[in-house]
């Protein structure tokens, strides 16, 4: 048998062969996830030897990350708000910027007495449910139109225990709502322009649903859907906050013109790119 700095150079080799960006740190966590381990080990044990069972599903994993196949879908679980979330093929990965959302919903709803709010595409519940962890006298309504996705979220729901408070329902947007009203919606919806699928890393395009990513057109219709549904299921002065695209910030703006929006925003990401609108009606 290999020891582990032997397979975490050989895994290393064959990943950076195959364009995935920093080989070996790739390859130790991959070898960590196999054989049930933290780093800390493969430092300080650097000459243990796999058994045939570690090694043969170590090389399962480096196979499949040499494929693109994202980390996360190899290890089943995406960290995000400092919380564990389930992920799968059926869902986007969560991901750094989209926790612009939930820090700004925590500070808008954990003023109010029994706030209660909307996700629009819910997908693995990684927004709703941090929210709800965080602000623990809230509920939710999660809307989606694929039930795999609200599949994952209730099992994420119920693992960091708020299933109590969220409820589920297949949706195309708000279409399955009558007369709901919320103190606040939020959204990533999918907003990338079907022509720019193409220039996405091949562990997006290939592996996160393209339902998730695309409206199929320009990648600002279903934006404009929530932008114009969403005064219809708010309470008076509440808020809409939704992640957009690095370049759309202009075109959303012009879809919240007229009497019934107040003090519409864009909050920057860590790159100091707009990525996240937060909107008020009157």
């Amino acid at each position: 048998m290999s020891n582990i700095s032997e397979v975490v150079q050989q895994a290393a080799e064959i990943l950076e062969q195959n364009g995935v960006l920093q080989p070996r740190n790739e390859a130790k966590s991959l070898l960590c996830l196999a054989i049930e381990r933290d780093k800390t080990f493969l430092i300080a044990h650097f000459e243990y030897e796999l058994t045939a069972d570690e090694a043969r599903t170590f090389g399962q994993f480096v196979e499949r990350r040499a494929k693109r196949e994202p980390f996360q879908h190899i290890a089943e679980k995406q960290e995000f708000y400092g919380l564990d979330f389930v992920v799968s093929k059926d869902v986007l990965i969560p991901r750094p910027e989209t926790e612009l959302i939930v820090e700004n919903a925590i500070e808008i709803l954990s003023i109010l007495d029994r706030p209660q709010f909307c996700e629009v595409g819910i997908g693995s519940g990684c927004i709703a449910v941090s929210i709800l962890h965080n602000v623990e006298n809230s509920t939710a309504i999660g809307l989606d139109v694929s039930e795999k996705a609200l599949s994952v979220a209730k099992r994420n729901a119920e693992n960091i225990g708020v299933s109590a408070r969220m409820h589920l329902e297949v949706s195309d947007v708000f279409n399955v709502l009558t007369d709901e009203k919320f103190d606040l919606i939020v959204s990533n919806p999918p907003y990338i322009a079907e022509k720019d699928l193409d220039t996405l890393q091949k562990e997006v395009r290939d592996f996160d649903p393209h339902i998730a990513l695309t409206d199929g057109k320009d990648g600002l219709s279903i934006i404009k859907e929530i932008v114009d549904k969403s005064p219809e299921h708010l309470f008076s002065k509440g808020y809409l906050l939704m992640e957009i695209g690095i370049d759309q910030s202009y075109e959303v703006l012009k879809m919240f013109a007229g009497n019934i929006w107040q003090d519409v925003s864009f909050i920057n990401d860590l790159q100091g790119i707009p990525r996240m609108v937060k909107a008020r009606i009157y």
